[in-house]
Order: C-alpha cells, then sequence, then structure tokens
C-alpha cells in the first residue's frame, strides 16, 4: 500500500499527540506492561502543547502518515539524524505506515547530506526495524536505557543505518 505522508504542520499536534498516545499505550504494552510507574512518564510529554513545540524547533523534521481516517503516524528526525519518532496509531498497524514514515525520514536525512540515521527503539518496534533494513549495532546493551522509559526501561534496539546515495559520502 502506497502511503502518502507529508511535512506536519502546527494544525496537526492535537491529532499527532494522540496518535502518539494511542500508540503508546496500545501497541507498547510489551514495553511498559501497563504499568502506571512506566506508563506515565513516557506519556507525561505527549501533549498537542508538546507536538507544536517539536514541529516549530528547526532543527527537526516532523512528518505525518495519512489514511482515510486523517493522520495515521507521527514521525520526527533531527538534523543530526537522530529518529526520535516513529509511531504509528493502532488502527493503521501493519498497513505499510511504519515503512512510509521512515522511508520519509531517511529522505529527508539525505537531504540534509547525513550519512546515516539513528534510533533508540522499544522491544515492541524491534522487529520493524530489523525488517526495515536497519542492522542492529547492539541489543540489549548493558547500560541503554529507552529515553522514554523510566527506571528498568530497556532500549531493546540501538542501530544506525547507512544512507545510500547522500551526499555526505555513498557507499
Amino acid at each position: 500500500m502506497n502511503v502518502p505522508v507529508r511535512r506536519a504542520v502546527a494544525t496537526d499536534a492535537p491529532a499527532m499527540a494522540q496518535v502518539l498516545r494511542r500508540s503508546i499505550t496500545e501497541l507498547c504494552v510489551a514495553d511498559h506492561g501497563n504499568d502506571p510507574q512506566r506508563l506515565g512518564p513516557w506519556l507525561e510529554n505527549k501533549t498537542a502543547a508538546q507536538v507544536a513545540t517539536w514541529l516549530a524547533a528547526p532543527d527537526n523534521c516532523c512528518v505525518v502518515a495519512l489514511l482515510e481516517t486523517g493522520i495515521s503516524g507521527v514521525g520526527l528526525v533531527t538534523a543530526k539524524g537522530e529518529i526520535t519518532l516513529c509511531y504509528v496509531d493502532p488502527g493503521a498497524r501493519f498497513r505499510g505506515v511504519s515503512a512510509a514514515l521512515l522511508t520519509a525520514l531517511e529522505h529527508h536525512a539525505r537531504a540534509l547530506g547525513l550519512a546515516e540515521v539513528r534510533l533508540e527503539a522499544t522491544l515492541t518496534a524491534r522487529r520493524f526495524y530489523g525488517s526495515a533494513r536497519l542492522p542492529a549495532t547492539g541489543l540489549r546493551q548493558a547500560g541503554l536505557r529507552h529515553p522514554h522509559l523510566p527506571g528498568d526501561g530497556q532500549v531493546a534496539l540501538r542501530t544506525a543505518a547507512v544512507l545510500y546515495g547522500s551526499s555526505a559520502g555513498s557507499r
């Protein structure tokens, strides 16, 4: 399925926050275990106001994936090549939304002349990133923590992907 993706705009912030919150709450249970002590801090900054701040930051590229129901996915890559968001609405899972977001984020990184993108992913996302041509540079490495999971929130995957065809050095 060809999922349209576009650059996010300020008026998207409420819908984006809703997708983030639903995705984390409903799809990332393996990571938070429905434990309010872990889920609460992860959701704390997933508000329309915070999303608007991310949208306004000049070093961020925020994108949204669109399906017939509206915004169905949210992605963000920084000017340094860090993919910090790639979340899908539960109703859009397995419809190509994650792949479309990742492709758009990689395209933006290439346009910036970056040679690679990097990310840290949860247990829930590990299988997707493993199948999305992002080779793991480490699984469950000691000391790695997901930035949104307090306490013992383990990072399931830390990875980098070379962006072939980038102006920063094609390989």
